[in-house]
Order: C-alpha cells, then structure tokens, then sequence
C-alpha cells in the first residue's frame, strides 16, 4: 500500500493526512492524532481497509506511563479473516451460565457466571470440526479504573454481550491460529501492560567450602615411610601415588610430601 491510499477504484486517491482527518471525524472521534495515525499504519501493514474498523485505539493503563493508547484488532477483525479462508462454517449462539448479582466496588451488577461460544470449521477432508471457547465474566471484564473492581459503564450495561464477544474471539483463535494471538480490545479493555524487565538469568547457588581435611599424623607417616619403602623399591607403588592417596582423606604438610617423595631419591641410591 502506498503512502497514496485509494479507496476505490471510482474514487479519486487521498493522501495520508486526509485519510487521518476523516478517520479521525467518523471512526475515531476523539482519539488523538498520533493514535489515528498508529491505526492507519496497523492497517497498511496488515493490508487492511481502514474504513471498516477493524481495529480499535484501547486506552489502557501502563505502569510509568499512566494511560497510553494502544491498537488492538476487534472482534470484527477476527470474523473477516476466519472468512477469508474459506473455511468458516459457522458459529453457535452464545451460552450463558446462570445469572450472578452481586456488589464490585460498591456497585450492584448483574452478569452471566460463564459464556460459551462454538466455532466451526470445515477441514479438508470435509468434515466440520467445532472449536468451543468458555470464558467467564469475573476474568474478563474491564474495571472503571485500575483503584477500583467496579466495572466501567460498558461492562455493566453489556455483561452478557461483552463476555460473548471475549468468547468469541477464544473460539475464533482456537479454529483459526492463523488469525493470530493477539487479544481483542474487547478482552483487553480496562487491563493494564506491566512491562517491568524481569531478570530471568538462572540463579548459580553459591558451593559450599569443602570442609578442612584433617592433619596427617607424623607419628603414622614415620610408621609407614618403613613400610612404603620396599613398594617403592619393587615398582609395586610411587610416592605420587602415596600422596594423592593419602591426601583424599588428610591434609599434607610441605615436609610430610618431601619425606614421601624422598622415597624415590632413597630407591635410586639402592638402584
């Protein structure tokens, strides 16, 4: 799509700033103009038509930043791709739990416990499979802000159509993960974006010091110096291999190691 946009084939080409304006008096009346223009390039880049609203300018709540505008496709985008493929057969009427009264944030609301909703979609064999998408109210509805569980004013006059959007839009992803796995506005409006950087470097624990080995005794190593002596004359053992023996289990002094290695000096006088 060029930065020309047309339209129509009948229709003369209009240029990007008056594509804005007249998204920005029709479709999105209020929204800021940086945010209109977020909505146009989603649309390019998707190579979708504006004019049929498929996505929508969510304001939602991110931390250090308070409100930010963020685009986010509708349920109406969901619907034209699954029938785009050709594959669409249907959906079922939405179910509803039973009817739920009670009091958020000091408001009374009446809202559906659950709602189901079934799509389906023929396979290339030919056979229609059903894809079903059960959600519930307390999971999905939007607050009136983030200091309160009181819903907003759509979520209270709408509860049983809102959560029967929200479903859909599940069981549209379920039948067709070629959508995409992006949640709808209808599913993110009034949540909040926490985009603190967590560190998820594996944690090392610290080893343990191995405990000190205790001193070999001078008293047992004047014993055993006589009766290495003859092994070590008859190639049966070396002072190396005495040393890294005996420091397995105690701990060797500079001395202790000479007198054990001067075993090899007193084999080579005897040789």
């Amino acid at each position: 799509m060029s930065a020309v946009m047309k339209q129509a084939e009948h229709m003369p080409a209009m240029s990007e700033d008056a594509l804005v304006e007249v998204l920005s008096g029709s479709l999105y009346p209020g929204a800021a103009h940086n945010s209109v223009v977020m909505v146009l390039a989603y649309c390019k880049a998707a190579q979708l038509d504006p004019m049929l609203k498929p996505v929508h300018i969510v304001p939602i709540y991110q931390k250090g930043k308070g409100m930010v505008d963020v685009v986010m496709p509708g349920i109406g985008l969901y619907r034209i791709q699954a029938a785009r493929t050709g594959q669409y057969a249907g959906i079922s009427d939405p179910e509803y739990g039973p009817s739920i009264t009670a009091k958020l944030g000091g408001v009374d609301v009446t809202y559906p416990e659950w709602c189901r909703v079934t799509v389906k979609r023929q396979m290339s064999n030919g056979l229609v499979a059903e894809f079903t998408a059960n959600e519930r109210w307390l999971e999905n509805y939007a607050t009136a802000s983030k200091d309160t569980v009181a819903p907003n004013s759509m979520w209270k006059r709408r509860a049983f159509a809102q959560l029967a959007k929200c479903a859909e839009a599940q069981a549209l992803r379920k039948a067709f993960p070629e959508v995409g796995s992006a949640p709808t506005a209808d599913e993110m409006e009034g949540k909040a974006f926490d985009d603190t950087v967590r560190d998820i470097t594996p944690q090392h624990q610290a080893q343990p010091e191995p405990e000190a080995l205790p001193d070999y005794p001078e008293s047992l190593l004047d014993e055993n110096i006589v009766k290495w002596q003859p092994l070590v004359d008859a190639n049966r053992t070396s002072p190396e291999h005495l040393i890294a023996t005996i420091s397995s289990k105690y701990t060797l002094s500079d001395a202790q190691i000479e007198k054990i290695n001067n075993l090899k000096a007193i084999d080579g006088d005897a040789a």
